[in-house]
C-alpha cells in the first residue's frame, strides 16, 4: 500500500514519513524539496500541490493521502500566497483524490480555525463542536486553513474518505523550516525576545502528532475533525521550563499588554510589507490568536484514535538538543553544553 504525503519535508511530514516507512509501507513524498536526510526507500517527487499535473502524478497508485503541504507562516508577502497554496492547492489535491479512488484522505487542516473574534471569557475549553465563521478568523493564513478545512469536509459529504486532522502546536526535534513555535523558542533562548505577551498554548510532541496521524487514516471517521493535542499550558509556565531544561533563565523581564503588543505588531509588519520585505517578528495574526483564552480538549482523539501523550518536557529537551548540536543555540547553556 503507497501512502501520498504532501509536505513530507516539512517538520510534521519528516516524522510522518518517518513512522511509516518503519512500518514496512511505501511512501511517495510530494514537495518543494530539499528532499535529504529522508528514510531510505522514500520515492521523492518536486513540484506544487498547485500544480494539477504533478499532482496527478503523485497520486498515481496511492491509496492513502495525507495532505499536509500548507504555507504554514503567519504573514506573505503577497498576501494571495495563502489562497494560492492553502486553499487552492487543497482543492487541487482533494480533485486528484477523487479521480483516483484513494481509500483514505488525511487532511491537515490547522487548530487556528477554531480560534475566533469572540468573547471566550476568561478561559474557553474548546473540543471539535466549537462551531466558526469565516468572519471570525483572525487573519488571512486563518482564512485560508478554514476554507480549505471547508472543502474537505465538502469532499467528505460528497462521498471522499477524507478524515480531518487540528494539530495543535508541535514541539520536538527536525524543525529544519523553522515553523512559528519553533522559531519562537529558539528566539526565547537565544535572548531575542526583549518581552513577552503571556497566552495560552496547547503543546504535542510532534512524534505523538505523526503517530496521530497515522491513526486518523487507520481509525477516524469519516467526515469528521479530531483535534491532535496534549498539554494546555501558558507561555509564562512554557519559558519557566525552558529556563529549568537548559539551566540559564530564557523568561524576558518585561511582560508586556495585549494592546500594546497589537499595536507594535502593526508597525513591524507595515515596515516589513512596505520596506524590508523580511518576516516580522511578531505578525499581527500571531499576536491576535495570542489573545484567545483557549484551552483545547483532545479526549475525543484519545478516546477514537489512540492518540499518545508523551511528555511535553520530553519533546522539548530532545528540541533542544537538536538545536544546540546545529548551533543554532547561540548562548550558553549549562544544562545543553
Amino acid at each position: 500500500m503507497t501512502a501520498l504525503v504532501t509536505g513530507g519535508c516539512g517538520f510534521i511530514g519528516r516524522h510522518l514519513v518517518g513512522q511509516l516507512r518503519a512500518r514496512g509501507g511505501a511512501v511517495r513524498v510530494l514537495d518543494l524539496g530539499p528532499f535529504e536526510d529522508l528514510p531510505d526507500g522514500v520515492e521523492t517527487l518536486q513540484g506544487s500541490v498547485t500544480d494539477r499535473t504533478v499532482v496527478r502524478r503523485a497520486l498515481a497508485g496511492a491509496e492513502t493521502v495525507y495532505h499536509l503541504a500548507a504555507y504554514p507562516h503567519l504573514w506573505a508577502r503577497p498576501r494571495q500566497v495563502f489562497e494560492e497554496v492553502n486553499v487552492a492547492g487543497t482543492r487541487v489535491v482533494l480533485a486528484a483524490a477523487r479521480e483516483a479512488g484513494v481509500a483514505r484522505f488525511v487532511h491537515g487542516s490547522s487548530l487556528t480555525v477554531l480560534m475566533a473574534r469572540k468573547d471566550l471569557g476568561r478561559e474557553a475549553r474548546i473540543d471539535e463542536t466549537f462551531e466558526t465563521r469565516l468572519e471570525d478568523m483572525l487573519g488571512p493564513y486563518c482564512r485560508s486553513k478554514y476554507l480549505a478545512e471547508q472543502a474537505a469536509l465538502a469532499a467528505a459529504a460528497d462521498g471522499l474518505p477524507v478524515v480531518v486532522a487540528l494539530p495543535t502546536l508541535p514541539v520536538g526535534p527536525g524543525d529544519r523550516n523553522l515553523t512559528p513555535p519553533t522559531r519562537m523558542i529558539l528566539d526565547f533562548v537565544n535572548g531575542r525576545a526583549p518581552a513577552y505577551l503571556d497566552c495560552r498554548l496547547n503543546l504535542i510532541d510532534v512524534r505523538d502528532l505523526a503517530a496521530g496521524l497515522i491513526a486518523a487514516a487507520e481509525r477516524g471517521r469519516v467526515g469528521e475533525r479530531y483535534i491532535l493535542g496534549n498539554e494546555n499550558t501558558c507561555l509564562s509556565d512554557l519559558l519557566n521550563l525552558l529556563s529549568e531544561i537548559t539551566g540559564r533563565p530564557v523568561k524576558p523581564a518585561r511582560r508586556i499588554p495585549y494592546g500594546l503588543a497589537r499595536a507594535a505588531a502593526r508597525l513591524d509588519e507595515t515596515i516589513a510589507d512596505l520596506v524590508t520585505h523580511r518576516p516580522p517578528r511578531a505578525p499581527v495574526t500571531g499576536v491576535r490568536l495570542a489573545g484567545v483564552p483557549a484551552a483545547f480538549d483532545s479526549a475525543k482523539a484519545r478516546r477514537e484514535l489512540g492518540l499518545p501523550r508523551s511528555p511535553i518536557r520530553t519533546a522539548l529537551k530532545d528540541q533542544l538538543l537538536w538545536m544546540h548540536e546545529r548551533g543554532w543555540i547561540t548562548r550558553a547553556m549549562p544544562n545543553l553544553d
